[in-house]
């Protein structure tokens, strides 16, 4: 009886240019959400996330900022998905300041974070470099 690799387990992605660009968005946008937990919590006179929201929003960007560090360096598929699935979470936990009453810069920056999450995303799941 023979055995063989799988191979899902022994092929290396070869990233091409869009998807280095993707990672590296996401690197830069996962270094930025890091000290999220470090902002002070909702206070009552200026309206912001809970800090069970910072928490979880720091610890995601630590696992997204890891998965797309393996990802970039070992051609790994399953760490750039952990990435974006990790930095969408990120982006979603944002998305209710679109329904409270926050000033419309506040809006502004979480607009502008959810198109770079979709660019991010759409970069990194491009189609890789054939071997």
């Amino acid at each position: 009886m023979t055995t063989t690799a799988s191979p899902a387990t022994s092929e290396r992605t070869i990233w091409s240019t869009k998807n280095k660009v993707g990672l590296g968005l996401a690197i830069f946008y996962a270094i930025t959400n890091l000290p999220s937990a470090l902002m002070p919590p909702d206070t009552g006179d200026e309206a912001g996330p809970p800090m069970a929201i910072l928490v979880v929003c720091s610890i995601l960007s630590a696992v997204a900022l890891v998965a797309a560090v393996i990802a970039w360096r070992r051609g790994s598929r399953p760490a750039a998905r952990l990435t974006a699935a990790s930095l969408i979470i990120v982006t979603l936990t944002s998305v209710p300041a679109f329904f409270v009453d926050v000033p419309a810069a506040i809006k502004a920056i979480v607009a502008a974070g959810v198109i770079w999450t979709i660019v991010m995303v759409v970069l990194m799941f491009s189609p890789p470099k054939r071997a």
